[in-house]
């Protein structure tokens, strides 16, 4: 097993806090819980998953996954925000957290200084999917629909405030259309409702809705970042398909509570990136778009998308449901 012992400089400052007996320890030297606020089945879950199994056999020490979902992800982030700070409560956390402050009216814990981040592991570019009862095949005869019938169209996401449910709104408010939002648990039971026919459209991540393409139990019109992706190459961008300036992408982060030490934070940085490069992994991963950043760069991501996600919100008109 891969143990990480501390400069004696933080030991002895452990020390002076009456602290020494816990951060002496080598890290990790116990399981870590790696708290997932969604249900299994969605991207946070299956590159959380994907990662922390492989940063396992590499420190043969286990990170437990543990799937706490609701309200969008709070219930499981207020669980962490209050656990100790030494490295054995992680949290695996999508853009969603960025941007519920902004949707609920008081939160448990403050997004920006209750919690460090890490690290990215993954990108998060939305699949705009339909369900096949729905009469359209491209971005423009989505938008002639709704226009004609506006609030016809069911749309579900994995909560409100959630990456799918602000791509839509975003999507509406540029093209001046209406569509009626049904908030999931989880990009899980999301995807499990429009393949059902119980809602008709979603923008769905590509762990969540691919298989289902395979089926074709879904058909895909576009995708939501400014660039075409290489699992669908012949799938246009949102901008390209008919509205010039769209462009929506989110992210898949790790998260531990604020205070946590440095050379923890340092250390499981250094693990999620080994994790991302290892040759074995490369291709597992590569549909989920593996995105690394240091510590320092994931903080200055995090202020950035919180004031993005702010604008966004209220420029959307997004309330809590």
């Amino acid at each position: 097993m891969r143990t990480f012992n501390f400069p004696f400089f933080l030991t002895a400052a452990a020390f002076a806090c009456g602290t020494f007996p816990a951060y002496a320890q080598p890290y990790p030297s116990k399981p870590v819980r790696v708290i997932t606020p969604w249900p299994t089945g969605g991207l946070t879950d299956v590159v959380g998953r994907l990662i922390f199994q492989k940063i396992s056999e590499t420190t043969g020490q286990q990170f437990v996954v543990d799937n706490r979902p609701g309200a969008s992800g709070v219930i499981g982030a207020d669980l962490v925000a209050k656990s100790r700070p030494d490295g054995y409560v992680l949290m695996v956390h999508s853009t969603t957290h960025v941007g519920n402050p902004h949707i609920y009216k008081q939160l448990p814990y403050d997004t920006l200084k209750d919690f460090v981040g890490i690290g990215l592991l993954s990108a998060q570019t939305g699949l705009l999917v339909v369900h096949p009862s729905l009469p359209v095949k491209s971005v423009k005869e989505l938008i002639a629909f709704a226009r004609a019938k506006p609030n016809e169209i069911l749309y579900a996401s994995s909560g409100s405030g959630s990456f799918s449910h602000l791509a839509i709104a975003l999507l509406t408010s540029m093209t001046k259309t209406q569509m009626t939002h049904v908030p999931y648990k989880g990009g899980g039971p999301a995807t499990t409702a429009i393949v059902s026919g119980e809602t008709q459209f979603l923008v769905g991540s590509p762990a969540a809705v691919v298989t289902q393409l395979e089926a074709k139990r879904l058909r895909l019109i576009a995708v939501s970042a400014d660039t075409r992706l290489n699992q669908f190459p012949n799938t246009p961008t949102v901008a390209e398909a008919g509205v010039p300036g769209y462009e929506f992408r989110g992210w898949v982060g790790v998260f531990a509570p604020a205070g946590t030490p440095k050379p923890i934070v340092d250390w499981v940085n250094g693990e999620i990136k080994k994790a991302q490069t290892s040759p074995d992994m490369q291709a597992r991963l590569e549909p989920f778009e593996p995105w690394y950043m240091t510590p320092e760069q994931t903080a200055a991501r995090l202020k950035a998308d919180y004031d993005k996600y702010g604008y966004l919100i209220k420029l959307t008109g997004t309330k809590l449901e």
